[in-house]
């Protein structure tokens, strides 16, 4: 039997958006830490919205080449599961925290993915996504996905451009273990659309029990 493929939605700001997509069946929603981003949430509101969900549903804090001392801060004053770092973070940093990590990997003008995956070896997974290394992601494009070396495929996180006209295909194509969007399920950056996220999430169990 084929694995169903795991959802995670990235840049949510709102109890209601959380409390909808965790209802869809959402597995991991992300909360991002990142001052320059239009997505950007204060603590306080990030802990209001995690203690509101319910169980099952995992929570990813994102940074991107971030001081330790705000990842630490985000430890100790929301109840997150999971580190995502979308900058040049090396492995040691990721590794610092003792905490499980996802390595978001820009791939524009990458050689090597598989090499670049390797560096992080110790990361609970590895998300590849469009954009340039050490860029802020979030680009909306996608990339292509015939670049992914077959090996690595059914391990990594999808991201980039995905949006629920074009997740099937990307499932299909890719089968990855998991895909993760923002601006595809959005009215507006970080104003997520219950209609979208419904979509998303018929579009994602319509494939996979088409592939089982």
């Amino acid at each position: 039997m084929t694995p169903r493929t795991r959802v995670k939605i990235c840049g949510i700001t709102r109890v209601d958006d959380a409390i909808a997509a965790a209802n869809l069946g959402v597995d991991a929603l992300g909360f991002v830490f990142y001052a320059k981003s239009p997505r950007n949430i204060e603590l306080q509101q990030a802990q209001k919205i995690i203690q509101a969900l319910p169980g099952f549903v995992s929570t990813v804090a994102l940074f991107l080449n971030p001081q330790e001392n705000l990842v630490k801060q985000v430890m100790a004053e929301t109840d997150i599961d999971c580190l995502q770092f979308h900058g040049t973070e090396s492995a040691v940093f990721c590794e610092q925290f003792n905490q499980p990590y996802i390595k978001a990997l820009g791939i524009d003008g990458v050689d090597n993915i598989g090499v670049l995956c390797n560096q992080y070896s110790r990361a609970r997974s590895v998300l590849l996504d469009s954009h340039g290394a050490g860029k802020a992601g979030g680009t909306g494009t996608t990339f292509d996905w015939a670049s992914i070396p077959a090996e690595l495929r059914s391990q990594i996180i999808l991201a980039g451009g995905l949006t629920p006209n074009n997740v099937a295909q990307a499932i299909q194509q890719v089968r990855p273990y998991a895909v993760d969007l923002s601006s595809g399920v959005e009215i507006s950056a970080g104003i997520k659309d219950v209609a979208l996220m419904t979509r998303l999430m018929q579009e994602v169990k319509r494939i996979d029990c088409a592939q089982s």
